[in-house]
């Protein structure tokens, strides 16, 4: 089955037309978000972490500061050609987290920065627990816009209205399929505050990277 049948529309197209204006647009994720994870997971040098829907590595340049193994996982063909620019480096494949290209028991931990709510949630979750070895980990990661500043709240209720069936975290609904799984341990979560700053510029291409926005 071809990979394109697991990804959202708004996702296989936004993102392929969008993917420079989320490499300058989309924030990276708080440092100490990232220690957390280091400590919380026992990652070290021998330790191989995937990163599913790595995007344009955001979140994979961060996580290279731990010093681990890294296999990237991508479906979008223009993310894993600006991913390849970036981080020559760092291994991708096309791929989705409902169909992830590698061996049984073969990740330590499984990482999912700003994408866990794009999945088939049941169909992602079990493939997850396929790749990871016993005793492995899964770590999701978002940065959510404060809307108490009052620019942010006006943008968002600007763009809104334009969403459509696009799945979006501040739903809620990707916390289903963790409701219905025994696979994985209950959530557990950690809120960090992050500070971004945008000039006129990003903040454009920050809105120019959403999905439903970018199709």
């Amino acid at each position: 089955m071809s990979t394109a049948n697991f990804v959202h529309t708004a996702a296989r197209q936004g993102f392929q037309i969008g993917a420079d204006a989320y490499e300058r647009g989309r924030p990276g994720y708080p440092a100490a978000a990232i220690e957390f994870l280091g400590q919380t997971f026992n990652i070290a040098p021998a330790t191989t972490v995937v990163d599913l829907a790595a995007g344009t590595g955001k979140f994979t340049r961060q996580l290279k500061g731990l010093g681990c193994q890294i296999i990237a996982i991508e479906p979008v063909e223009g993310m894993r050609q600006k991913f390849q620019v970036l981080l020559p480096d760092v291994p991708i494949r096309n791929g989705t987290a409902e169909s992830i290209p590698l061996d049984i028991s073969s990740a330590d931990v499984i990482t999912v920065a700003q994408a866990f709510h794009w999945f088939q949630g049941e169909a992602a979750l079990a493939e997850i627990h396929r790749v990871l070895k016993p005793g492995g980990h899964l770590g999701i990661l978002w940065n959510v816009r404060d809307e108490s500043a009052d620019w942010v709240a006006q943008i968002s209720e600007i763009i809104t209205p334009y969403e459509g069936d696009v799945p979006r975290y501040r739903t809620g609904q990707w916390r289903t399929a963790f409701e219905r799984t025994d696979l994985f341990t209950p959530l557990k979560t950690q809120t960090f505050s992050y500070v971004h700053q945008y000039d006129l510029d990003t903040a454009i291409d920050r809105v120019a990277s959403i999905s439903f926005i970018a199709a």
